[in-house]
This record gives structure tokens, sequence and C-alpha cells, in this order.
């Protein structure tokens, strides 16, 4: 099957499948990066997409934002394996250590972990929110040369209350995800 437009986001809650365009493609793909690696293959072998979109919550770092925010780039915060290799950075690895979307302005730094405590390497790098997937998902998009962008609505400031203000607010982008796809379908 073939599709424009495929959209991979963590979970169910963060946009519901059955609120959706007919027509449109949706993958859950679970969180942290293996699981969005997974499924980002996965999906690019069953629907062959022109574009990929991720929609996700994001915790944030930059203490200005709210509300939906389109991503311009992606870094790996986790990828710790100084001296061989400075932080975000995979050794022995010839692939990009950071990844461009078709269009956005806000940075976004993955990792396997939610973030509670403040990390002054995310500040040294300019990352503006934190997730646990996108970065699997553009580098996956890069590999298969498939465009990508990515949303995310600020559910929690990264902080000790994430876990809680995540979960209260999981699923407050939606009608925002929804009013974008409208806008990426009419493009």
């Amino acid at each position: 099957m073939k599709t424009q437009l495929l959209i991979i986001t963590a979970l169910e809650s963060e946009l519901a499948k059955s609120v959706l365009p007919s027509g449109i493609q949706i993958v859950y793909s679970g969180v942290g990066k293996i699981n969005a690696t997974v499924a980002s293959i996965q999906a690019i072998h069953e629907f062959h997409p022109k574009r990929i979109v991720n929609f996700g919550t994001v915790g944030k770092i930059n203490s200005t934002l709210k509300g939906l925010l389109e991503i311009g780039k992606v870094i790996q915060r986790d990828m710790m394996t100084v001296p061989l290799a400075p932080r975000g950075q995979t050794p022995f690895c010839p692939k990009p250590s950071e990844y461009l979307s078709l269009s956005g302005e806000y940075i976004c730094g993955t990792g396997d972990n939610f973030v509670t405590a403040h990390d002054p390497w995310l500040i040294s790098q300019g990352i503006d929110v934190v997730d646990m997937e996108l970065f699997a998902i553009a580098n996956i998009a890069y590999q298969f040369n498939i465009p990508w962008q990515s949303f995310k609505y600020v559910t929690d400031d990264a902080n000790s209350d994430s876990g809680k203000e995540w979960q209260h607010r999981v699923n407050y982008g939606q009608e925002l995800y929804l009013e974008k796809l409208k806008e990426l379908m009419s493009a």
C-alpha cells in the first residue's frame, strides 16, 4: 500500500486514529528510540510514504516555549561515549549526528530517558525541547531518503514534575495536530 503522508506518533493517547481524516496512515511506534526505529522501518516498507510527519509531545528546555512547535533540527542527547566521540555523536559512525526537517525553527534533543532535571549540556547545544523518538525517526527517514517534518506539543517543563505534567497533558495537542494536518494536506 502506498501513501503520500505517513504519521508516526509514539502513543495513541497523543493522537487517536479515530479522529484522523480517512486515507491518512498512522503508525504508533511506542516509546523510545528502538521502538521508533523498528516502527519506522516497518511502516516505510508497508506504506512507501512520500513524506513522514511525526506528531508528539515534548518537555521544554527553553522556558519561553508553549503550544505546538515545528521542529527544524534533531540531535541525540543521550549518546555519551566521551572520549571516543563528543556527547551526542555515535563513535565510528559515518551517519550525521543531526538531522534537518523540511522546515521548522526549534531544536529537539532525543534520548531514551525522561528529562526531570536541569542539564547544562542541553542549553549549551541550543536544545529547545526534549523527546524520546524523533532522532530515530529522522535517522530512518534519512536512510530511506524520505523528507520528514515534526510537530511537537509542549506538555511539561522537563523537571521533577514532568511525569505528572506529561500524564495530565499528553493529549492536549491533538486538536492542534489535526489543524496542522489539514494545512499539510492542502499544501
